[in-house]
């Protein structure tokens, strides 16, 4: 058995919050943040900043682009989902990234 019963969802969650963070215009409801030099190599701290928790460093990853975790984060504004907006895309695409929140490789919620 795989970690995750639907091995495509962070995949798709990863192209949803990318496609979001590409789409968003200024004057739309988000979270703008601007990335701060010592974050460059941490993306679960842009999380912590962000949403309070460490956890959402995918929907980091995905905001900035990036292909992998350990990628050096530029300086530069993320746009990212706000808390109501990162919950829509989690149901959408069957992820959870916050453990207590999953069971047997899938979310507790689905």
């Amino acid at each position: 058995m795989s970690i995750d019963a639907d091995p495509r969802a962070a995949k798709n969650f990863y192209r949803e919050v990318r496609a979001f963070s590409e789409r968003t215009r200024p004057w739309e409801t988000a979270v703008f943040y601007s990335v701060m030099p010592d974050e460059r190599f941490d993306l679960s701290r842009v999380s912590a900043r962000v949403y309070g928790r460490r956890d959402e460093f995918l929907a980091v990853m995905a905001a900035a682009g990036l292909s992998s975790f350990d990628q050096p984060l530029e300086q530069t504004t993320l746009v990212l989902p706000n808390e109501q907006q990162l919950a829509r895309i989690k149901r959408e695409t069957g992820f959870e990234s916050i453990a207590r929140l999953r069971a047997d490789g899938a979310p507790t919620w689905a």
